[in-house]
């Protein structure tokens, strides 16, 4: 059994609500993507690939970047309720689905996750790598990290970041869509960064968190871990030691995270992050169906790298099975 943890669709009545809010050509672009949003295409798109089911979550936009907070509880809701409908109809090739929140209005997320989570079945929850410019560990959000560890339920981290964020301070917006090609990477790392060193771990040492792209960039920072980042002084002026009174090395904070496969085919990032963050905390995804086959290339060739790289055949098992049912009750 493959079972991927993080691919894509948007239900077709949340498309038609999402209209309101965001430009024309983001609707035209999810609409020209048939698998995104046609249940029945998707399935038969998924026939050929056998004992692969998916965990379902939706696709860009985050409804915080474009609605404001008192308008996003009710677009959540929608979400996860079209969601939840696609998974119950089709339990075999869609076994579970996450769910979206309001991270605009922390407390509106709070009453979401237990609607979907706690009593509606959601696998878990799905969160950016920023809420409207807002790093995850502002204290706002520090109730639903909480809560997620309570309820023994995964979280799912995505990178989010546009056009609009310019590469260099002298320009106004990115160029040669280094904003995805390159930022999106960086936003994970970051978000990540953040995390670990507001002490996410230390408070909450059971949570699951699932860092997409093998976790952007921090498996080729491991060799910065230490001594430098943790056992240095902060680079800023006036700033102190980095890391002090934690249970576990910086390094091994970071390895806290699941890193999903999602790397496009790349065998040599793959193993990078494989290599990281070991066969344990690895867990099988293939971003679907953003590709131009409409998620075929992406199931394809994701396979293919998993069972071209340098591990046991247990390990693959791990990776394509054990652990995402594990992570997944």
């Amino acid at each position: 059994m493959k079972l991927d943890v993080f691919n894509h669709i948007h239900p077709a009545s949340f498309i038609e609500r999402l209209a309101s809010y965001v430009p024309d050509y983001l609707i035209k672009g999810m609409l020209g993507m048939t698998t995104m949003h046609d249940v029945d295409a998707r399935l038969k798109h998924l026939e050929p690939f056998e004992d692969y089911c998916q965990i379902l979550s939706a696709a860009n936009p985050a409804i915080d970047d474009w609605a404001g907070p008192d308008e996003t509880p009710a677009l959540a809701r929608l979400l996860n309720d079209g969601l939840a409908a696609i998974s119950a109809a089709h339990p075999d090739r869609f076994p579970g689905y996450i769910a979206s929140l309001p991270m605009n209005n922390p407390d509106a997320a709070l009453v979401e996750i237990d609607r979907s989570v706690r009593d509606g079945g959601a696998s878990g929850i799905q969160i950016y790598s920023n809420v409207a410019g807002k790093p995850l560990d502002r204290p706002e959000f520090e109730p639903i990290f909480a809560r997620m560890a309570e309820l023994g339920r995964p979280i799912w981290l995505h990178p989010i970041r546009g056009p609009h964020h310019a590469d260099y301070a002298s320009e106004e917006q990115s160029e040669f869509d280094i904003w995805w090609g390159l930022g999106w990477a960086y936003e994970t790392s970051a978000a990540m960064a953040r995390l670990v060193f507001s002490g996410l771990f230390e408070r909450h040492p059971d949570l699951k968190v699932v860092a997409h792209h093998w976790g952007g960039y921090i498996p080729h920072a491991d060799g910065r871990m230490e001594p430098h980042w943790q056992n240095g002084i902060a680079i800023s002026a006036g700033a102190g030691p980095l890391w002090e009174g934690k249970s576990r090395s910086l390094r091994d904070s970071f390895k806290m995270f699941y890193g999903d496969t999602v790397m496009f085919g790349g065998r040599p990032a793959s193993q990078c992050g494989l290599d990281f963050f070991g066969a344990g905390h690895s867990v099988f995804a293939t971003d679907y169906p953003f590709d131009p086959e409409q998620g075929a290339f992406l199931i394809r060739e994701t396979i293919k790298v998993i069972d071209s790289l340098d591990c046991t055949d247990e390990d693959r098992r791990m990776m394509y099975e054990v652990n995402p049912k594990l992570m997944l009750g």
